[in-house]
């Protein structure tokens, strides 16, 4: 991160009255810190709300020298996405509901601010996914995510078809709604309802997760981070599937197409507090270690 800071984009549902209460907070603090506030011109924004600069949503990365996102976990990997190509350090303010990303409180706001802009908060880099999804006649569409890639059917009540590789080693031919394609990071996300372990965020390892598997020898894989895994959707009547990153939907996949899914050089560095300890956000979120033998207090 740049020091001194100098601007601070800001990140979120503004309209949303639970985010628009952090705010109204953070906006003042800063601007009387002499740091300029860039939000997007495409968000809106509570009444009388005063001190922002408002820029296109492709300069806010740019012209930041910190990004702040306030909302939940949703809100933060779309601020991944603006930062992704540019090394600026994420803080996420957490206002949804579970927030495996975004762990910090509201009331502790102005506090661990300040001390991001001193420089005093953890840096943690994780990596991300390179999605490539080459269509049959020869278009590519490449996108980066934080969680997870996924390949799932677009058509209701219809399984899809598809063969796994990985270092272009034929794994299997899987049917059902779908796989996700998770990092360690997303281990706690998508692919953990589908069945997958919890990963350490450390790790250098892919989590390959069936969705809904029509056979239940179709189980939860884990390969290395180093390797490139290949989904190639099979030709079925009637079969369309799509390519889904960080929940958001970026391409349809048809027969033939190929999804092409390794880590990608570029890295997102997200700010936690002093002391940030995983296994104790997992206690937390997950309700662990509530009997008898806690051993967290």
């Amino acid at each position: 991160m740049a020091f001194p800071v100098r601007a601070c984009a800001l990140v979120g549902r503004f309209a949303d009255p639970q985010v628009a209460e952090p705010l109204s907070v953070l906006v003042p603090h800063l601007v009387s810190r002499h740091i300029t506030v860039l939000v997007s011109d495409e968000t809106p924004l509570p009444a009388g709300m005063a001190g922002i600069v408002r820029l296109p949503t492709a300069e806010l990365a740019a012209r930041a020298d910190l990004v702040i996102a306030i909302g939940g976990d949703g809100t933060l990997l779309y601020a991944a996405g603006l930062v992704a190509r540019h090394n600026v350090p994420l803080l996420g303010i957490n206002r949804g509901r579970l927030g495996f990303l975004t762990d910090v409180m509201p009331e502790e706001l102005v506090a661990q601010v300040d001390a991001a802009l001193q420089g005093k908060l953890a840096a943690d880099e994780r990596p991300l996914l390179a999605a490539r999804l080459t269509h049959a006649g020869g278009i590519v569409t490449q996108v980066l995510a934080l969680n997870d890639v996924v390949l799932q059917r677009l058509a209701t009540g219809r399984m899809v078809d598809f063969e796994s590789h990985v270092d272009d080693r034929y794994v299997n031919t899987h049917a059902g709604d779908g796989v996700v394609i998770a990092s360690a990071t997303g281990s706690t996300a998508y692919a953990l309802s589908c069945g997958g372990p919890i990963v350490a965020p450390d790790l250098d390892v892919f989590v390959m997760a069936p969705i809904s598997p029509h056979t239940l020898s179709d189980r939860p894989l884990i390969v290395s981070a180093r390797s490139s895994i290949e989904l190639r959707l099979l030709e079925r009547h009637d079969t369309r599937a799509q390519m889904v990153c960080d929940g958001v939907v970026c391409a349809e996949i048809e027969p033939g197409d190929r999804l092409r899914v390794k880590q990608a050089s570029e890295r997102v560095t997200l700010l936690h507090p002093l002391g940030h300890d995983f296994y104790r956000l997992l206690r937390s979120k997950l309700h662990w270690g509530r009997g008898s033998h806690d051993h967290s207090r």
